[in-house]
């Protein structure tokens, strides 16, 4: 989430008009995250999410993802449920770009999770994975592994001032990386962004996932191992380690509703590596090309450098439970 595009009050009366909603009373930029505009609106009746579709989103996949979490509601997964307009419409227009509502999830993100915390993100994140399974849906992952190369490339030796040699660093685990990537495991839809801000917590307890604008068909265990490096670290004198209690937790959770096969926990430690990677070429590419005037807080590449360099240390899933 983030505000690359302003709206004013033409905008909300358009909203007004369009949807069933009731009279706006205000609205408010979020600033969180990086890919998409997002406001909180609140109108006489209820608080709602625009989010206005920008950057690495592709219209052809709209259709997809308000399907999928219209799906997901349905089977009483938390998340936000997409909002027709009075045209039966998911999708409109605003400002020449593609926007939607969706409903307002209650609850806000935890700055820190405990062990518990854990084990409940990886229990909910397999029943969202066996939920989608009933859903007939699928999107290829624009961000897969075939993606990260062409990605490097867009990065120039500007990013080596973070650290000496960064683009060489990406140049040989991206190599180890493919070499080792696995062929065939189980696939399904992931979430493929279950960082701490797309989290909700309310009374203190698990209570839903939001942004599920990466979502995608993939191997099942590549979510675990984003979730690994998204919640499982921690900073020891300026380096980030991994906290083997808070990963132990999240994958037994997870086994608790789906157990993992042998080749899945055969393959995590790549797994792990690749989704590293994939996170330090992302946010390279941003710190490098995000105009200062956005409105976003841009996120450190050096943290995943740290983790990429962690997991090239490990082998073995029993490193990890």
């Amino acid at each position: 989430m983030a505000v690359y595009t302003r709206i004013n009050d033409s905008d909300l009366g358009l909203i007004e008009n369009t949807f069933d909603i009731g009279r706006i009373v205000s609205f408010s930029g979020i600033k969180k995250g990086i890919e998409n505009t997002n406001y909180l609106i609140r109108t006489n009746k209820k608080k709602i999410i625009l989010t206005i579709f920008e950057r690495r989103v592709q219209k052809k996949d709209l259709p997809f993802f308000m399907d999928l979490m219209f799906g997901l509601s349905r089977q009483k997964i938390k998340c936000p449920e997409p909002i027709k307009n009075k045209k039966g419409k998911y999708l409109f227009k605003i400002k020449n770009k593609t926007a939607c509502l969706v409903s307002f999830l209650e609850g806000k993100d935890k700055i820190n999770l405990t062990n518990k915390d854990c084990y409940a993100v990886g229990k909910n994140a397999a029943l969202l994975h066996m939920a989608a399974k009933k859903l007939r849906l699928y999107r290829k992952n624009s961000l897969s592994i075939n993606s990260w190369g062409p990605l490097l490339n867009k990065i120039d030796k500007r990013i080596n001032k973070l650290s000496g040699n960064l683009i060489k660093i990406m140049k040989d685990d991206l190599f180890d990386i493919k070499k080792k990537w696995p062929t065939s495991m189980p696939n399904g839809i992931i979430h493929s962004d279950l960082f701490i801000d797309n989290i909700f917590f309310y009374k203190k307890k698990y209570y839903g996932f939001i942004d599920f604008y990466f979502s995608s068909n993939d191997f099942l265990a590549y979510e675990l191992a984003t979730c690994v490096n998204a919640l499982c670290f921690k900073k020891r004198n300026k380096i980030y380690i991994l906290d083997k209690n808070k990963s132990a937790q999240l994958l037994r959770g997870y086994q608790s509703v789906r157990k993992l096969s042998s080749k899945e926990k055969s393959n995590f430690n790549t797994l792990c590596r690749g989704s590293a990677l994939r996170y330090l070429l992302t946010r390279s590419y941003d710190y490098l090309n995000t105009p200062k005037k956005i409105l976003i807080k841009i996120k450190d590449p050096k943290e995943y450098l740290d983790k990429l360099n962690f997991h090239r240390n490990l082998n073995s899933f029993k490193d990890y439970c």
